[in-house]
C-alpha cells in the first residue's frame, strides 16, 4: 500500500473513532464483570484500582477467596489509601465448613454493602464474589439490589469464574478471560509476584 493510501485509510479510521467518541456523552459509574476460566481476572481488577488510586480516586476492595494468602496487591495498594475487606476464612475449594464460610462471607458482604452505599467510594472491587453467589453464601438478589442502588458515579468491578447471567445482563462491560495455556497445567509452581 502506498503512503497516500495508508494515510487515507488511517484518516477514515480516525473519523469513525472520533464520531464514536463524540456520540458517547453519558457519564455514570460503570459495572464491569471480569469472568471466565483464564488467569488474570483479579490482576485486571487490581490494575484498574492502581489506575484509579493514581488519579486520586477513593477505592475499596473485598477479597473473598485469597483472604489468608500473601497478597502483593493488597500490600502495595493499602499503602495508597485503598481500603481492603478480606474474608477471614480464606475460602478454598476444598472447604469443610459451610457454616463458617457463610458467616465469613456475610461479614465481608456487610462491608461491601456499606461501600456500595457510600458515595465517597469511586471504585469498589468485589474480587471473587461469583463463588460466594454460586455457593449461595451471599444472595444474588441482594448483590443486584446493592449494585442497582449504589451512587450513580460509583464504578464496581466483579471478578470470578462463572458470573451469573443476571450480573452479566446488568453490567456495562463484560470481559471473559479464556485459558489458552497455563504453566500450572504443566506442573509449574505458582510464583510470588507473578501469580500472587
Amino acid at each position: 500500500m502506498s503512503e497516500q493510501g495508508h494515510k487515507q485509510r488511517q484518516q477514515k479510521l480516525k473519523e469513525k473513532v472520533d464520531a464514536r467518541i463524540e456520540a458517547a456523552q453519558q457519564e455514570k459509574g460503570l459495572l464491569l464483570v471480569i469472568t471466565g476460566n483464564g488467569k488474570g481476572k483479579s490482576t485486571s481488577a487490581f490494575g484498574t484500582v492502581a489506575r484509579a488510586a493514581g488519579h486520586g480516586l477513593k477505592c475499596g476492595v473485598a477479597q473473598y477467596i485469597k483472604g489468608t494468602w500473601a497478597c502483593g496487591e493488597r500490600d502495595l495498594l493499602s499503602q495508597h489509601g485503598v481500603d481492603f475487606h478480606v474474608m477471614s476464612t480464606g475460602f478454598t475449594w476444598d472447604t469443610q465448613d459451610k457454616t463458617a464460610d457463610t458467616q465469613a462471607a456475610q461479614q465481608i458482604w456487610a462491608a461491601c454493602q456499606a461501600m456500595l452505599a457510600d458515595d465517597r467510594y469511586d471504585l469498589v472491587v468485589l474480587d471473587e464474589i461469583t463463588y460466594m453467589i454460586t455457593y449461595d453464601y451471599i444472595s444474588l438478589d441482594e448483590v443486584i439490589d446493592a449494585l442497582q442502588q449504589r451512587p450513580s458515579e460509583q464504578s464496581v468491578i466483579i471478578t470470578g469464574r462463572g458470573a451469573h447471567r443476571r450480573l452479566v445482563e446488568i453490567a456495562d462491560t463484560v470481559s471473559e478471560v479464556r485459558n489458552v495455556k497455563h504453566a500450572f497445567d504443566a506442573g509449574v509452581k505458582a510464583r510470588q509476584g507473578i501469580d500472587w
